[in-house]
């Protein structure tokens, strides 16, 4: 059983300067981690610059940075200044994101992820070192780059991965994996890939969580997720690789152009594998059975219900009531 038990930050429904109150609460909560995203709200570094001061008690890790988002150089600067902030308590996560992310939302071309994603982690390995980094890799090149400021400790890198490519990469080059939009029992299937590189890789696992709602709130606000999620071309691969065919009228109304079809489309039985909701005891028992089939740090991400104090949102999710 693990002896971590994790958190998104920031929190959703507060200004971020106001959350301060909540984080330094979280490690007598039984909190060990508090873990960024970055997609269209905050940046990833920010909020865990700040709970480095608040809970410094805290590990702190990116799930995930896009390596494409930030120039080499300029990621590895992001790495060194939070981990010289927390040291031995940073890890940091990359991957590829989506394309909405990187190409609708930055103007990116979304090419090569795989091979862009393993580039980084070579380049990252290097860098934080200190070592003068001059190398083409596959799809970047550096030329004559060396950190001015390196960290005492390395943070470990730990590469985001659905299908077994990438998580052979998270095993083989990385530190360990960061997986997502998954139910506790797809970690078997994951989980074997990352660890047939050692049985010390990490893997974190984000958990979507509605805690004390009602079953019929909980699945309409699951439903919005997933339908904004799993239609997205990366996921929608990782669900078929799974085996969820129940997803098929979905992606079929999806395709069509149906929105509202494709909501409705989506089975309770998915949404209740998917996203963790009830009482705050089946909860933390839901989020128990992710560590039982293989994930080392479990980090809950709270989604609604709308207006709940997320205060009482991270009460209910700690480990013990």
């Amino acid at each position: 059983m693990t002896t971590r038990w994790g958190i998104t930050i920031p929190l959703e429904g507060v200004p971020l300067p106001e959350q301060r109150s909540i984080i330094e609460q979280m490690p007598d909560l039984g909190y060990t981690d508090a873990w960024s995203a970055e997609a269209n709200s905050t940046d990833a570094f920010t909020p865990l610059a700040l709970a480095s001061v608040w809970a410094p008690r805290l590990r702190l890790g990116t799930a995930i940075v896009p390596a494409y988002t930030r120039g080499p150089a300029t990621l590895a600067m992001s790495a060194a200044t939070m981990a010289a902030a927390a040291p031995g308590r940073f890890a940091l996560g990359v991957g590829t994101s989506s394309n909405v992310i990187v190409e609708r939302w930055n103007s990116i071309p979304f090419e090569e992820p795989y091979k862009k994603v393993r580039d980084t982690v070579r380049f990252l390995r290097t860098a934080l070192t200190g070592e003068k980094v001059k190398a083409d890799y596959d799809t970047f090149s550096v030329k004559g780059f060396t950190l001015g400021s390196v960290p005492e400790q390395a943070p470990p890198l730990l590469v985001a991965a659905l299908r077994p490519g990438m998580l052979k990469l998270a095993g083989r080059e990385g530190d360990g994996a960061i997986i997502n939009w998954l139910s506790a029992e797809d970690v078997r299937q994951v989980t074997p890939y990352v660890r047939r590189y050692g049985e010390d890789k990490e893997v974190v696992a984000r958990i979507f969580a509605i805690p004390e709602a009602d079953a019929d709130t909980a699945r309409q606000i699951g439903r919005w997720a997933i339908s904004a999620y799993l239609n997205v071309p990366v996921y929608r691969a990782f669900h078929e690789w799974l085996g969820r065919e129940e997803l098929n009228p979905m992606w079929k109304a999806w395709e069509e152009g149906d929105r509202k079809g494709a909501l409705a489309a989506i089975p309770d039985s998915v949404v209740d594998d998917l996203i963790v909701h009830g009482p705050a005891e089946y909860c933390r028992e839901r989020i128990r059975a992710y560590v039982s089939n293989g994930v080392t740090t479990p980090v809950i991400a709270p989604i609604g219900p709308p207006g709940a104090d997320p205060a009482a949102v991270v009460r209910a999710l700690a480990p013990e009531d």
